[in-house]
């Protein structure tokens, strides 16, 4: 166990895992106020082991989930707000997923995690409390995410995604979902209902989807660097005007972007939004 009232680090995973995991990052934090967080939408899947009280879901981003108690979750891709209660000690490692990670590391569907939050052990049986183990016994962050690296390169399975898919994924990605899906499809030389079928059976979500999380992330950063200029930011993220991003945000975040501003951006690490897969390769 690491020593230490609080720590925190951030690390990129080792090079042939980096197609599968964008980063990793640790927390060790004590005397919080204990709140209500709400896991955002982000175009990675998410891996987090605590070391301390287990993680409490209020609620999911399904709403057909139950409440529940986590001690290593992992979680799938949303377009709403998962409801987390945080504790007054933090204690956790947190691995972001790419989708093409969750097959290849997970052994699972993108699309039997969309939307749903389960058990380590759920997914990775006993190799998940084996892990955990290992992980509580690092002597420091270094040492922890050695251990993930070894872990989930001996789990690696790399599964044949359609090259097209990948392809049309990345395009939303780097231009934060600006492309239009009926412009991708035809690039790609089928028709758009084809285009969305095997980008759901590859990735979990539609691209209409995978392009509003794309684009709401880039608010994210963008607020989080000026939250003053919320009408700017609207228009420089792809919103047609500021009323339709907060109506983006009711549905991907529970709140409109200036309760968002008060709620939760004090709270936001800046691991959780400056990583982006397609600036590390």
């Amino acid at each position: 166990m690491i020593d230490g009232p609080a720590s925190h680090a951030v690390a990129l995973p080792a090079p042939p895992l980096r197609v599968y995991i964008s980063h990793y990052a640790g927390v060790c934090a004590e005397g919080l106020a204990p709140v209500t967080h709400a896991g955002l939408p982000s175009r990675h899947a998410h891996l987090i082991i605590s070391f301390g009280e287990p993680i409490e879901l209020l609620r999911s981003p399904d709403g057909g989930q139950q409440p529940g108690c986590f001690r290593a979750l992992v979680s799938g891709l949303h377009d709403s707000p998962a409801l987390v209660r945080m504790n007054s000690r933090v204690h956790l490692v947190h691995v972001f997923l790419t989708p093409l990670g969750v097959r290849a590391i997970l052994g699972v569907s993108n699309s039997a995690l969309t939307s749903r939050v389960v058990e380590l052990s759920d997914v990775w049986a006993r190799r998940a409390s084996h892990l955990v183990e290992r992980l509580w016994s690092g002597a420091s962050w270094g040492a922890r995410f050695a251990e993930l690296d070894e872990a989930f390169s001996r789990a690696l399975q790399p599964a044949v995604v359609p090259a097209a898919v990948v392809w049309a994924w990345r395009q939303l990605a780097t231009t934060s979902g600006g492309r239009p899906i009926s412009a991708l499809a035809r690039e790609i030389g089928w028709s758009r209902s084809h285009f969305t079928d095997r980008f759901i059976a590859a990735f979990g979500v539609g691209p209409k989807t995978a392009a509003r999380i794309f684009r709401f992330e880039r608010a994210c950063r963008a607020l989080k660097t000026d939250p003053r200029r919320v009408a700017d930011v609207a228009y420089s993220s792809g919103y047609y005007d500021q009323a339709h991003m907060t109506r983006e945000w009711q549905a991907l975040a529970g709140c409109s972007p200036r309760q968002w501003i008060a709620r939760e951006l004090p709270f936001l690490q800046d691991y959780e939004l400056s990583f982006r897969e397609d600036e590390h390769r």
